[in-house]
Protein backbone atom coordinates (compact mmCIF):
# COMPACT_ATOMS: atom_id res chain seq x y z
CA UNK A 1 0.00 0.00 0.00
CA UNK A 2 1.22 3.47 -0.47
CA UNK A 3 0.87 6.28 1.88
CA UNK A 4 1.79 10.14 1.28
CA UNK A 5 4.20 12.27 3.37
CA UNK A 6 4.52 16.22 2.22
CA UNK A 7 7.43 18.23 3.06
CA UNK A 8 10.40 20.48 2.17
CA UNK A 9 12.13 19.22 -0.89
CA UNK A 10 15.30 19.04 0.91
CA UNK A 11 13.36 16.24 3.16
CA UNK A 12 11.57 14.02 0.56
CA UNK A 13 13.89 11.18 0.75
CA UNK A 14 13.69 11.10 4.50
CA UNK A 15 13.75 7.83 6.39
CA UNK A 16 14.77 8.76 9.43
CA UNK A 17 11.91 10.67 11.05
CA UNK A 18 14.43 13.31 12.73
CA UNK A 19 12.19 16.22 12.56
CA UNK A 20 9.64 14.48 14.26
CA UNK A 21 11.94 13.35 16.77
CA UNK A 22 13.41 16.77 17.51
CA UNK A 23 9.73 18.49 17.16
CA UNK A 24 7.46 15.97 18.39
CA UNK A 25 4.01 15.81 17.15
CA UNK A 26 0.52 14.92 18.21
CA UNK A 27 1.12 11.65 18.80
CA UNK A 28 4.81 11.36 19.71
CA UNK A 29 7.05 13.20 22.12
CA UNK A 30 10.34 15.04 21.57
CA UNK A 31 13.26 12.50 21.20
CA UNK A 32 11.03 9.69 19.35
CA UNK A 33 11.55 9.57 15.86
CA UNK A 34 8.56 8.93 13.24
CA UNK A 35 7.17 10.01 10.10
CA UNK A 36 3.15 10.88 9.64
CA UNK A 37 2.16 10.15 6.55
CA UNK A 38 -1.44 10.46 5.00
CA UNK A 39 -3.83 7.97 2.69
CA UNK A 40 -3.75 10.61 0.13
CA UNK A 41 -2.04 13.28 -1.56
CA UNK A 42 -5.29 15.53 -0.48
CA UNK A 43 -4.73 14.28 3.14
CA UNK A 44 -1.64 14.89 3.61
CA UNK A 45 -1.97 18.52 1.90
CA UNK A 46 -5.02 19.57 4.43
CA UNK A 47 -2.72 17.85 7.86
CA UNK A 48 0.33 20.08 6.72
CA UNK A 49 -1.94 23.42 6.00
CA UNK A 50 -3.54 22.95 8.99
CA UNK A 51 0.01 22.67 11.39
CA UNK A 52 2.09 25.34 9.21
CA UNK A 53 1.58 28.99 9.39
CA UNK A 54 1.52 30.66 5.96
CA UNK A 55 4.39 32.67 6.30
CA UNK A 56 6.04 28.97 6.82
CA UNK A 57 5.01 27.40 4.21
CA UNK A 58 7.86 27.28 0.46
CA UNK A 59 6.35 27.29 -2.68
CA UNK A 60 8.03 24.59 -3.55
CA UNK A 61 7.28 21.01 -1.28
CA UNK A 62 7.42 17.65 -2.52
CA UNK A 63 5.83 14.39 -1.49
CA UNK A 64 7.44 11.41 -0.87
CA UNK A 65 5.44 8.35 -1.22
CA UNK A 66 6.20 5.02 1.27
CA UNK A 67 5.46 1.78 -0.08
CA UNK A 68 3.84 0.01 3.48
CA UNK A 69 2.98 -3.51 3.94
CA UNK A 70 -0.66 -3.89 4.78
CA UNK A 71 -0.13 -6.91 7.28
CA UNK A 72 2.03 -4.23 9.39
CA UNK A 73 -0.01 -1.81 9.94
CA UNK A 74 -1.77 -1.82 13.59
CA UNK A 75 -5.31 0.18 12.85
CA UNK A 76 -6.03 2.16 16.16
CA UNK A 77 -9.63 2.29 16.98
CA UNK A 78 -11.66 5.37 17.82
CA UNK A 79 -12.58 3.61 21.01
CA UNK A 80 -8.90 3.11 22.41
CA UNK A 81 -7.86 6.58 21.75
CA UNK A 82 -7.36 8.96 24.72
CA UNK A 83 -10.41 10.98 25.23
CA UNK A 84 -9.03 14.76 23.58
CA UNK A 85 -7.30 13.00 21.06
CA UNK A 86 -9.39 15.56 19.06
CA UNK A 87 -8.04 18.58 20.68
CA UNK A 88 -6.54 21.28 18.37
CA UNK A 89 -3.51 21.21 20.48
CA UNK A 90 -0.81 17.99 21.14
CA UNK A 91 -1.81 16.80 24.20
CA UNK A 92 0.42 15.11 26.16
CA UNK A 93 -2.10 12.29 26.72
CA UNK A 94 -1.54 11.52 22.33
CA UNK A 95 1.51 11.87 22.81
CA UNK A 96 1.99 9.12 25.51
CA UNK A 97 -0.01 6.84 23.43
CA UNK A 98 1.27 7.24 20.58
CA UNK A 99 4.72 7.06 21.84
CA UNK A 100 3.69 3.88 23.39
CA UNK A 101 2.11 2.23 20.25
CA UNK A 102 5.72 3.18 18.68
CA UNK A 103 7.28 0.88 20.77
CA UNK A 104 5.67 -2.16 19.85
CA UNK A 105 4.81 -1.53 16.01
CA UNK A 106 6.29 -0.33 12.87
CA UNK A 107 2.81 1.41 11.35
CA UNK A 108 0.26 3.05 13.42
CA UNK A 109 -3.22 4.03 11.26
CA UNK A 110 -4.74 6.40 12.89
CA UNK A 111 -7.51 8.68 12.19
CA UNK A 112 -6.85 12.51 11.25
CA UNK A 113 -7.86 15.12 13.43
CA UNK A 114 -8.70 17.49 10.67
CA UNK A 115 -11.25 15.63 8.89
CA UNK A 116 -11.89 11.91 10.96
CA UNK A 117 -13.06 10.05 8.56
CA UNK A 118 -9.85 9.79 6.75
CA UNK A 119 -6.72 8.27 8.18
CA UNK A 120 -2.85 8.77 9.09
CA UNK A 121 -0.62 6.33 9.10
CA UNK A 122 2.62 6.54 11.65
CA UNK A 123 5.66 5.27 10.61
CA UNK A 124 8.03 4.31 12.67
CA UNK A 125 11.64 3.90 11.64
CA UNK A 126 13.17 2.87 14.91
CA UNK A 127 11.81 -0.28 14.36
CA UNK A 128 14.06 -3.16 13.57
CA UNK A 129 12.20 -4.07 10.49
CA UNK A 130 11.70 -0.65 9.00
CA UNK A 131 14.20 -1.23 6.46
CA UNK A 132 12.94 -4.50 5.41
CA UNK A 133 9.18 -3.48 5.21
CA UNK A 134 9.59 0.19 4.05
CA UNK A 135 10.51 1.94 1.34
CA UNK A 136 10.28 5.04 -0.84
CA UNK A 137 7.98 4.07 -3.56
CA UNK A 138 8.70 7.73 -5.62
CA UNK A 139 8.77 11.30 -4.55
CA UNK A 140 6.81 14.04 -6.71
CA UNK A 141 7.60 17.71 -6.75
CA UNK A 142 4.19 20.10 -5.80
CA UNK A 143 4.00 23.83 -5.65
CA UNK A 144 2.14 24.85 -2.90
CA UNK A 145 -1.06 26.69 -3.90
CA UNK A 146 -1.58 30.01 -1.85
CA UNK A 147 -5.20 29.80 -2.33
CA UNK A 148 -5.26 26.69 0.24
CA UNK A 149 -4.78 29.11 3.11
CA UNK A 150 -6.30 32.29 2.24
Amino acid sequence: MIVFRIGKLKWKEDLTGEGAKKFGGRWNHIGVACIYTSESRALSVLEYSSHTPLDLIPRGLGFTLYEIPEDKVYNCEEAELPGDWRNLTHTKSCKDFGTKMLLDNLVIKLPSVTLPYEHNYILNPSNPSFSRHIHIHSTEDYAYDLRIKK
